[in-house]
């Protein structure tokens, strides 16, 4: 019995910190994000815009992407769980709240001359629809996938195809110091399909109707 209270303290400890932790989390102010993105609308205020590593493909939009998901994207980048250069180099110097910010403020921009949220996705072909339903993204990203059932997912629905192709891929890169992304879910996920039916699925989340866009904005505020 005097073996068993110690591992009780420490399980109720555990839980005190998890709960303060959320009790802590941070709020984004949307002004203040909106004087932090210097570093952020040459590639995301840019319509169109492409990147070159670790291909050619299109920067994702993130205007009217969920706060959460953006602010949780951000921290994987700076703790290394996805690797790429620029965009580690970029959250490094970021702290808790600039993140919180930022992503108030892209959230944000979605909301202004908004379109009504998409309702369920249409199947597609009978292969896509056997592809989506083998994936189960329904269950993570919402039947329209513009309304994930929890903030910090990301909405996919109407992003660009060639980024979506390129994210897919990246969570079946395993060992590559400078590319992938390490998350049991999606990997999990990913895994079980080739490039080519990755490359099917990810159009089809792109003929979507969606809810994000590409926010134009010629100078930093």
């Amino acid at each position: 019995m005097n073996k068993f209270l110690p591992s009780l303290s420490a399980l109720l400890v555990a839980c005190a910190t998890v709960f303060s932790a959320h009790a802590q989390e941070v709020k984004g102010d949307a002004k203040a994000g909106e004087k932090k993105i210097a570093m952020c609308i040459g590639c995301h205020g840019i319509q169109g815009y492409q990147a070159s590593f670790p291909e050619i493909y299109k920067v994702p939009m993130i205007s009217g992407q969920g706060a959460k998901y953006i602010v949780s994207a951000l921290t994987a980048y700076q703790k290394g769980d996805r690797k790429h250069p620029s965009m580690r180099g970029i959250a490094d110097n970021l702290s808790d709240q600039d993140m919180a910010d930022i992503a108030a403020h892209y959230e944000g921009l979605g909301k202004v001359e908004a379109a009504p949220a998409p309702g369920k996705a249409a199947d597609g072909d009978a292969r896509v629809a056997a592809l989506v339903s083998k994936g189960a993204c329904v269950s993570c990203h919402g039947d329209s996938f513009s309304k994930p059932i929890d903030p910090s997912y990301p909405k996919i629905a109407g992003q660009h195809s060639d980024y979506l192709f390129v994210a897919l891929k990246s969570y079946k890169t395993e060992g590559n110091a400078t590319w992938g992304r390490a998350n049991g879910i999606m990997g999990g996920v990913a895994k079980q399909f080739s490039n080519a039916e990755l490359k099917e699925m990810a159009k089809y989340l792109s003929s979507l109707p969606g809810e994000l866009k590409t926010v134009p904005q010629s100078k930093f505020k």
